[in-house]
Formats: C-alpha cells, sequence, structure tokens
C-alpha cells in the first residue's frame, strides 16, 4: 500500500516490518494466515511480546505505559501487523476498558486496573448486550443495587466473546430503575470468580464457543469498582463504542484477506482457465477492491481529522459498516473459489475445533467456518442497520 507517510511515519513502518520478522512466531502467523483459530496460550505469547517491546498499548499515553502513539502510528502498526499475520489483539483490555480508566477512572483504579492490563494479570470480558438489550444498548435490565459498601448484581449478559478466558467483566448495570433509560446506567467492574456468577457457552455458526452467556446472581461488587460517577456510565458506554467500532473496519486484515483471495482466485480454475478469469467472479473481485481503496481513503481521513485534535464521530459508524461489508464479502468470494471443497466444515464442527487437513485445496479447510463465524461482523459493535441511524441523525439531523 502506497501511503503518504512522512519521513517520520515511514520510518516507524520500516521499525514495525522489521519487528515483525524477528519477533512474530512463524506458527502463530501461519494461523493467522490460514484463517485457523488460535488458542488463548498464542494470544497470550503475542501479547507479552508486544508488551515487552512497549507496544501492546499503543494508543495509551506515555504517563500509563504506552508509547504515546497518535492514530497515524496506530494506523501503521495495525495495518502492518495485518499483512504481516500478526494476530487481532484481544480488545477488551487494552483497546476499550483501557482509555475509559485514563479518561474516567479515578487514580487509585488506574494504579491498580492499568499495569494488569499491561502485564496480562487480568484478562477482560465485556458485559454490555443483554438478551432484551444488543443494538439496543440502553434497554439494559441487568440491575445493581448499593449496598453498604457493595452493590448487589442481578441479570444477565450474552454474546460476551471470550468470556470462558476471563477473570474479569466491565459491566454496564442499571442503578436507576426510575431514570430515563441512558441517565441510570452505570460502569462496573466484576471479578468472574464471585460468587454468583454463572458461565455458559453458546455454540456459534462456525462450531466454535467463543461467546458466552453469564448470568448474575445476587453478585456482591465493591463500591470502589464504579468507574465515573453512578448512574453517568453512558459517557463510558458511548467513549468506549467509539474505539470498538472504528476498530472493526479492520483495514490491514481486509487488505490480507484480499491478497489471500487474489491467490486463491489465480489457483483454482474454473472451466479450464484461473477463476480471476472468470468474467462473474472477477467482477465481484474488483468490486470490493475498489471498495476498500475508497475505505481506505476514508479511515486516513478520519485519521487526519483526529490528529488534528478531532474526535470521530459518525466516521466511526461509516467505517463500522463499509469495513464489515467488505470483508464480509471477501470471505464469501473465498468460500465460493473453494466449491463443494469447503463443506467438509459440516462434519468436522460436529465436536470441539475443526479439523485443519485440507480436503481439496490447503484454503478450503477455514473457508466455510470463517465465512459463518464473520457474519456477526455487521452485528456486534451495534448493528449496521443502527449504526445508519447514528449516521442519519448525526449528519442529516433526522
Amino acid at each position: 500500500m502506497d501511503l503518504n507517510f512522512t519521513p517520520e511515519e515511514q520510518a516507524l513502518r520500516a521499525e514495525v516490518q522489521a519487528f515483525l520478522k524477528d519477533k512474530l512466531p512463524r506458527r502463530i502467523a501461519d494461523k493467522v494466515k490460514a484463517g485457523q483459530r488460535l488458542t488463548k496460550a498464542d494470544q497470550e505469547e503475542w501479547h507479552a511480546i508486544l508488551n515487552e517491546r512497549g507496544w501492546y498499548a499503543n494508543h495509551w499515553p506515555q504517563a500509563h505505559g504506552g508509547p504515546g502513539w497518535g492514530a497515524v502510528q496506530k494506523f501503521i502498526f495495525d495495518h502492518e501487523c495485518a499483512l504481516a499475520g500478526g494476530p487481532r489483539i484481544v480488545p477488551f483490555g487494552v483497546n476499550m476498558l483501557g482509555p475509559v480508566l485514563i479518561k474516567y477512572g479515578n487514580e487509585a483504579q488506574k494504579r491498580h486496573w492499568l499495569p494488569r492490563i499491561l502485564s496480562g494479570a487480568d484478562w477482560w470480558c465485556q458485559g454490555y448486550s443483554e438478551p432484551g438489550a444488543g443494538s439496543d444498548l440502553a434497554s439494559i435490565k441487568t440491575t445493581a443495587v448499593r449496598q453498604g459498601d457493595h452493590y448487589i448484581v442481578n441479570g444477565q449478559k450474552t454474546w460476551t466473546t471470550q468470556g470462558q478466558h476471563a477473570n474479569m467483566i466491565f459491566c454496564l448495570v442499571r442503578t436507576d430503575r426510575e431514570a430515563k433509560q441512558q441517565e441510570g446506567i452505570s460502569f462496573l467492574l466484576v471479578e468472574m470468580n464471585s460468587p454468583g456468577v454463572e458461565l455458559r457457552p453458546i455454540r456459534t455458526l462456525d462450531g466454535d464457543r467463543e461467546v458466552n452467556e453469564v448470568f448474575f446472581t445476587d453478585v456482591k461488587v465493591p463500591v470502589e469498582n464504579l468507574v465515573g460517577e453512578e448512574n453517568k456510565g453512558w459517557t463510558c458506554a458511548k467513549y468506549l463504542l467509539t474505539y470498538e467500532r472504528t476498530g472493526i473496519a479492520g483495514v490491514g486484515f481486509s487488505v490480507a484477506a484480499l491478497e489471500k483471495l487474489k491467490v486463491i482466485a489465480a489457483k483454482v480454475t474454473r472451466n479450464g482457465r484461473p477463476l480471476d478469469q472468470d468474467p462473474l467472479f472477477a467482477t465481484r473481485m474488483a468490486r470490493v477492491e475498489i471498495d476498500l481503496e475508497n475505505m481506505k481513503t476514508t479511515n486516513l481521513r478520519v485519521i487526519a481529522a483526529v490528529a488534528g485534535g478531532g474526535v470521530p464521530g459518525a466516521e466511526s459508524s461509516m467505517l463500522k459498516i463499509r469495513g464489515t461489508e467488505i470483508r464480509q464479502e471477501i470471505l464469501a468470494l473465498i468460500r465460493r473459489a473453494m466449491g463443494p471443497y469447503a463443506l467438509p466444515y459440516i462434519e468436522a464442527a460436529q465436536y470441539e475445533g475443526y479439523s485443519d487437513a485440507p480436503v481439496g485445496p490447503a484454503e478450503a479447510a477455514t473457508a466455510a467456518a470463517n465465512y459463518f463465524n464473520y457474519r456477526k461482523l455487521s452485528i456486534f459493535g451495534g448493528s449496521n442497520e443502527v449504526q445508519k441511524n447514528i449516521i442519519s441523525k448525526m449528519i442529516l439531523g433526522l
């Protein structure tokens, strides 16, 4: 990708590329490029490598253990990682909770929790969505009633990604049932091993169990685990979602996936010629590449605005919509290119994990599983339909 970076930014890009070549474990990169699942140990290993270099919390200020990078430097790092096969950083602690604590947490919370995020002492998950409150997040029903020095939490969260690995969960809870929806919500930090917390796995379309239901029954949470003011947690929630939605766009991951698609389309034949010479398939490839180039430009414009002191608003929703649609289209084309060779996924999904042994082209082993799993992209983080409503309100005033 040819971008107009400054000499300093080009130097950082070269430094990141050299670091990835030297430090990114090849077996982990091969898993990522093949679309295979990473274990918790894989993710913790990459986390530790990045933390040792000081690049794990790359958007945190230096005062809190980060390198103090701006939006452009973070874009360079994330983009090069994606192209090299670097795992997506598990976002819940470092990319979601960390910025909230830095902006809204008190000094004691920053001193305690931020170093534990960096070291990996805590693995965080997100307690936002509920059975009746997903994209309509303000409709949450989970309650927290203060009793002395504790809150008593009751309710349910769902779609809790990687909750099976987590020892901590940050939750939106309703602390005032009489107030307007957004005004009665608070932001709590809850230990997953607390009495009354129950986790149940949910099997997803690709046969995995990466998401969960979490139930709270009279769970005691210390008052000092309240972030920000009581009943003002919606402010924290919106701030966190801005980071989440911008990151979901995943420009670098789409670029890497498109390159993989091109390799597959040049190798797989149909009617005696490579698939990339089939008029219909080639047209779809060209269309998604054009869309991706346009999204790159939009992403860089947002980055330039943030670097100039702005805050992404409706742009986060735009990137979320287009980024997820583009990634889904690329994965759909990869699965289509595999044709009947993608079918073994169905049998393999009957047990924990799917087979990595290829049947037909090597890329077939994960084609269907990734296609099905990433249908979620346009739903989580606020569904794309809700993002369109946000855009219409913020830009058009509707």
